[in-house]
């Protein structure tokens, strides 16, 4: 199948390139859905930005959060940094807010949890009233240190239940969820509960070489990437497919080359 109607890439996976040079790679090889990583709006007109969009679909602004710290005037900043988020994501259009919910290893996974609850429900309103959706992405445990206290969707799914918005739901990443032996009762849960927002693709290297940046292609690792596509499909999901692969492999190589790569493992390991 050649279809790419559903197909969605991070900016970030393409770090090499501007924002620019991105939505134009993008749309020649017919890739019309775009997650944009706030750094690449930095001191940027985002009204400028709206405009180089054109036609580009704006799935989501990735990323806030980072909710934790044990310090209070730390945790504030952190509210503050996801307002501008939201901000940010309303003057784009972009419908939704990636939440990567922080963590802090000089306090308790307990508190950190607690914390992030507090930041979610502090930041919640001005989210329903910009019309911005929330996505909280529960990580790999391997990051439970420093990146995320949330790290199944079980614990994701907890949350949502607990502070019960429309406006608050899921992203689930195969990266950091394959591994679950409870995914498909929590995927099942979340289309019960009409919450999961997002759908982020890329593959587990065996043996992976660096704990953030050894993603893999699609059909490069050990993730069965369609079974849970499907799951996520059942529970109701109909959106796109997001590419998300952080490599340092392939940041080093020719970004186009690198893009047909992405299209092309895409077609055959997802589609």
């Amino acid at each position: 199948m050649n279809d790419l109607s559903k197909l969605a890439i991070h900016t970030i996976t393409t770090k090499q390139w501007n924002l620019e040079t991105a939505i134009e790679k993008y749309a020649e090889k017919g890739i019309h859905h775009i997650t944009i990583w706030r750094q690449f709006l930095e001191n940027r007109d985002l009204k400028k930005i709206r405009k180089t969009i054109k036609d580009m679909h704006i799935v989501s602004l990735c990323r806030g959060g980072f909710f934790t710290h044990p310090e209070k005037d730390k945790r504030e900043d952190a509210i503050h940094d996801n307002e501008k988020a939201i901000g940010q994501a309303a003057e784009l259009h972009a419908p939704l807010v990636v939440l990567v919910c922080g963590s802090h290893p000089d306090q308790s996974l307990n508190k950190s949890r607690e914390q992030i609850k507090e930041g979610i429900e502090r930041i919640l309103p001005l989210a329903e009233d910009k019309n911005v959706r929330l996505g909280i992405e529960p990580l790999h445990p391997m990051y439970a240190d420093s990146r995320s206290a949330i790290n199944t969707l079980k614990q994701a799914n907890d949350i949502c239940q607990e502070i019960e918005s429309k406006y608050l739901g899921i992203v689930i990443d195969v990266y950091h969820l394959w591994w679950d032996p409870q995914l498909e009762d929590e995927i099942r849960r979340c289309g019960d509960m009409e919450n999961i927002f997002a759908f982020h693709i890329s593959d587990w290297i065996t043996p992976t070489t660096d704990l953030l940046n050894d993603r893999g292609l699609l059909g490069e690792g050990c993730i069965p990437i369609r079974q849970i596509k499907t799951w996520v499909e059942e529970a109701g999901f109909s959106g796109t497919h997001e590419v998300e692969i952080f490599s340092n492999r392939y940041w080093k190589t020719d970004q186009d080359k690198f893009l047909e790569l992405i299209i092309k493992s895409y077609q055959e390991h997802c589609l």
